[in-house]
């Protein structure tokens, strides 16, 4: 059976990143995309991407830590965009709840678009509380030429037609899986096959029965199971499809 792709763990928040990977391997999970959070943080990504195979990393700057970010960060992460690990910028975007001043958050946000169109490179997207903001700076800053994954996204079926618009896919998690869940399972339904990946956001959003404990990526079959099921798929065509789409998004073997 073909092997499931993480899109979205962050294996450098665990103790031992390695002994995290090789559980979730026992489990079937195959490839790992570990997003950025701080600029601090990209030196660790870049290390663990280079001592494992399965680990690609998409650095970037999350909404939270926007106030770290500077000329020389810029530099810094235009000269790491280059290395041949690198897949995609992430996680960037707004959040009207992070404590960083939101002007500061889009000012950022667009320059790493700009990055990401630079680079040819995909997007891996934070939203909360602003996604309407989020997609206008897409659209100014995007120019037709950007794609990505809105990550863990749970949002109504004509948010996620405004970022099908835009060429982006959609994260499915955690909630998915959980027994209160309406609205994302009825829009999930509905969005196109090949815009569908898995991620665990390993060690946050734990799926059910896990729900509110430390989560891990060998749990993502959990989320694959769920998938299957409200798409009426066979757990093994969830697994090809949702692979093959993180292959050609991220452009992996």
């Amino acid at each position: 059976m073909t092997g499931l792709i993480d899109t979205h763990v962050h294996l450098d928040f665990f103790e031992v990143p390695g002994e995290a990977a090789e559980r979730a391997r026992r489990e079937g999970i195959t490839h790992f995309i570990v997003p950025g959070v701080t600029p601090v943080a990209w030196p660790t990504l870049l290390s663990l991407a280079e001592s494992r195979p399965d680990v690609w990393i998409a650095p970037g700057v999350h909404p939270q830590a926007a106030d770290q970010w500077s000329r020389q960060t810029e530099t810094d992460l235009r000269t790491l965009l280059h290395h041949p690990r690198v897949v995609a910028v992430g996680e960037i975007g707004l959040d009207k709840q992070a404590d960083c001043p939101f002007a500061q958050q889009e000012d950022v946000c667009r320059q790493m678009i700009a990055l990401a169109r630079e680079h040819h490179l995909p997007l891996l997207l934070h939203v909360r509380r602003a996604t309407q903001r989020l997609l206008t700076l897409l659209k100014e800053e995007g120019h037709d030429e950007l794609s990505g994954i809105v990550h863990a996204f749970s949002g109504s079926l004509e948010t996620a037609r405004q970022f099908l618009d835009l060429g982006f896919s959609f994260g499915i998690g955690g909630v998915l899986t959980y027994p209160d869940a309406k609205r994302l399972p009825a829009v999930v339904r509905q969005l196109p096959t090949d815009r569908l990946v898995l991620e665990s956001d390993a060690p946050d959003m734990a799926p059910h029965p896990h729900r509110g404990t430390p989560n891990h990526p060998a749990y993502l079959p959990l989320v694959a199971a769920s998938l299957a099921r409200v798409r009426n798929w066979s757990l093994e065509h969830t697994i090809e499809v949702t692979t093959a789409n993180a292959k050609k998004l991220f452009q992996l073997a």
